[in-house]
């Protein structure tokens, strides 16, 4: 009995994140499919949970794909598009006038976020990223580049974090 209410727990669970997913980026793909999910720990406190959903069977970067993550903090938008230049720069060589026009762009479309809030952000090849908070979109990117290298701050094998990369695309650390 304890065991089937824990599998319809977890059915409930994927149901409802999978709507979300759907619900925010119905638009971009008619079919989303979560390929992997981890989470984000800064010494040993849990930062976000994120889950990388993509718009067929399996990850490639040059279709529409998505990230969501739900923060176990509170944080100011500023700080998420200071904290997301810097680690841009950990997988690449930029100048500073391009990373602050970089960090402008992303303070316009990160929205603060409390504990329990979702930001997706979907990645469209070729044409830029746009951004959903609790499933209201915050603005769009323009910037095919910038968007790539954001989303690189996860996907790169440069990543600050290769365990969490591994746990997204579903592959062994």
């Amino acid at each position: 009995m304890k065991q089937r209410v824990f599998v319809l727990l977890c059915l409930v669970l994927l149901s409802s994140a999978a709507q979300a997913m759907t619900g925010a980026a119905r638009s971009y793909a008619e079919n989303w499919t979560r390929v992997g999910a981890g989470e984000m720990r800064w010494f040993g406190l849990k930062v976000y949970a994120a889950e990388l959903w993509v718009s067929g069977t399996r990850f490639d970067p040059e279709q529409v794909f998505a990230l969501q993550l739900t923060y176990a903090r509170d944080f100011a938008g500023p700080r998420l598009a200071t904290a997301s230049v810097e680690q841009m720069k950990r997988v690449g060589t930029f100048d500073n006038a391009l990373l602050a026009r970089w960090q402008s762009e992303l303070m316009r479309v990160f929205p603060d976020v409390k504990e329990g809030d979702q930001l997706i952000g979907v990645y469209l090849p070729g044409r830029g990223a746009a951004f959903y908070h609790q499933g209201r979109l915050t603005g769009e990117l323009s910037d095919p580049d910038l968007s790539r290298r954001f989303f690189n701050i996860w996907l790169d094998p440069r990543t600050s974090e290769p365990g969490l990369r591994a746990k997204l695309l579903g592959v062994p650390e």
